[in-house]
């Protein structure tokens, strides 16, 4: 244990979380007698969704929506465990549905499972969705997850067994949050076009709902799925989920109007919701998540084009890529002013970039608020002020770009940063852009977080129960470029060999201790780097009626993920 860094408590904390057993979720305190008669579900999404597919969805807000009409086969519980949703067991070492070694798995179907459109659900979708995952042509933001696996074989009609190239310490890592798609609506539009064509299909899944009508960014109107397979569910007839708009308004509209049942992802400042709240129509979801809010220096040149491209992985950023500049900008983030007066209840100031699960969060890590210190890093560096205050070397002045998806809560972070970056001698700007843009899955457009053409940006990212592929966004080999449609996951532009070979140990390593201690080194060089500056360790915040019940606080999976368990009080 000490060769590997751990203390003791370190070490039991690991073991006790190592092996993630089956359970079932937490019992509904509501049973049904028939499936629907809730009437209209009415819920606020300012974060809008822009695409409905659960193999292109980017941001946090699509894989969301998806959860409504898509399901995986089984999903994490808020107890971190899995359970079953289109499978019909978790896989076992003991009912032999798992190598001891993790190398292969056997998944058994539920058999009364059908689409949205009457056909049966069968081996031959899940094989279908592997395929659909890791054809290039496809470009799909699913196909890292996908890459491990050697095969997937089918072994009857309700049957199929994954098999990985290699021993996988996590094999959940595929089939088990993001919904699957029916082959028979989809094959025909895989390739090149797919993305483009989804737009031109409606889903068809086999989750509670069924989509009526979807105006990206606007509107999803849907109705219950009368064949669910699970029964006496969902309670609710109808869904209507208004899209746009601005987070406070979407608070007020539930908290304090009650026009609304239902406002997702709640992102307003503390002194503001407080007065909100005051309106007595509704209370506010705190939930715990893995999520961390962070500042990203981008390593690439987003101003220079290079072949035609900017921020091209053959250009290095002018001035980010300077180590001292980088660990400037980390000593000049308030995190105990952001937390106190701007974020409040949203979360906890943080160090670390890998927060959760508890078992792989670094203790070696600390950060640090000093005016003082930022200011001698960029003396000792050679960023020399000239005669207005700003630093320059070599004629490259610090001028900085900061972007984020537009929120007055974010742009209040960003002024914060502003203001401190000031009085080093750091000139900013601030750029907010419409969030149903900048975490678009539209390649083709510049504004969005993907194509980072700007300094620094800020957004928050969630993990799952394993890290593996949520720290895989910083391989040298995921760069995103015009070259691979921009698909590429390292947003940042950052190379670190030494990182890779950590990842890679992490991929196949399976004893819980040595694997933790990776993923901790991982997370440690990333935030020695700078390359991202973590801020704050996120709760997500709804906001939802007095009436609204059967929610489950699950920091694990999408909030929709249960959606067919909520009911309303006086009509249950």
């Amino acid at each position: 244990m000490a060769g590997l860094g751990l203390s003791t408590p370190m070490a039991l904390r690991l073991l006790g979380a190592a092996d993630l057993a089956t359970a079932q979720p937490r019992a509904s305190e509501f049973t049904p007698s028939k499936r629907g008669g809730g009437g209209d579900l009415r819920i606020l999404m300012w974060d809008a969704p822009t695409v409905l597919h659960p193999h292109f969805g980017r941001g946090l807000r699509d894989l969301t929506a998806s959860r409504l009409f898509y399901e995986p086969l089984a999903a994490p519980t808020a107890a971190g465990t899995f359970a079953p949703v289109l499978a019909s067991e978790i896989p076992s070492v003991k009912n032999g549905g798992l190598a001891k070694n993790g190398q292969w798995v056997i998944w058994h179907l539920k058999k009364d499972v059908v689409w949205h459109d009457g056909k049966p659900f069968t081996a031959d979708d899940v094989i279908f969705n592997w395929q659909f995952a890791i054809d290039p042509a496809n470009a799909t933001s699913t196909r890292a997850g996908f890459e491990a696996v050697a095969r997937v074989e089918m072994l009857d009609s309700h049957s199929v067994k994954v098999v990985y190239k290699k021993a996988q310490p996590f094999w959940e890592v595929v089939f088990t949050g993001d919904g699957l798609l029916p082959r028979h609506v989809f094959e025909p539009l895989k390739g090149a076009g797919a993305r483009e064509a989804v737009g031109m299909v409606k889903p068809v899944g086999t989750g509670p709902y069924k989509l009526v009508e979807f105006k990206p960014g606007d509107l999803i109107r849907a109705e219950i799925n009368s064949t669910y397979h699970v029964p006496n569910r969902p309670f609710f007839d109808r869904l209507e989920i208004k899209c746009g708009g601005d987070s406070v308004g979407a608070a007020r509209a539930v908290l304090q109007t009650g026009e609304y049942d239902f406002a997702y992802y709640v992102l307003v400042e503390e002194e503001v919701l407080r007065r909100i709240e005051r309106g007595g129509k509704g209370r506010v979801l705190v939930m715990p998540s893995s999520g961390v809010s962070f500042i990203q220096c981008n390593q690439s040149d987003p101003w220079a084009t290079v072949d035609g491209e900017r921020c091209s992985p053959k250009s290095t950023h002018p001035f980010l890529a300077d180590q001292n500049v980088r660990t400037a900008l980390s000593l000049l983030v308030d995190r105990v002013s952001i937390h106190e007066y701007i974020l409040g209840r949203t979360g906890r100031p943080t160090a670390n970039f890998l927060n959760a699960p508890d078992r792989f969060r670094s203790t070696r890590t600390t950060w640090e608020f000093s005016m003082e210190k930022a200011n001698q890093t960029l003396d000792q560096a050679g960023w020399t002020r000239g005669e207005d205050g700003g630093r320059a070397k070599d004629g490259t002045r610090l001028r900085m770009v900061f972007q984020a998806a537009a929120n007055p809560t974010v742009q209040k972070i960003q002024a914060v940063v502003k203001q401190a970056a000031a009085r080093a001698g750091i000139e900013m700007e601030i750029k907010a852009i419409a969030a149903s843009v900048f975490f678009s899955s539209d390649v083709n457009n510049q504004d969005t977080n993907v194509r980072f053409l700007a300094d620094l940006q800020t957004y928050t990212s969630f993990t799952s129960l394993d890290p593996q592929f949520f720290m895989a966004q910083f391989l040298s080999w995921e760069l995103p470029s015009r070259e691979n449609n921009w698909t590429g996951r390292n947003l940042s532009r950052w190379r670190n060999p030494a990182f890779d070979q950590l990842w890679r140990q992490a991929e196949v390593e399976m004893d819980p201790l040595k694997r933790a201690a990776l993923f901790m080194r991982m997370n440690d060089k990333v935030v020695e780097s700078s390359v991202v500056i973590p801020i704050t360790w996120r709760n997500v915040m709804h906001a939802a009626s007095n009436s609204l019940n059967g929610i489950e606080f699950n920091g694990w999976d999408t909030i929709f993920g249960r959606i067919a368990y909520w009911y309303r009080q006086g009509r249950a």
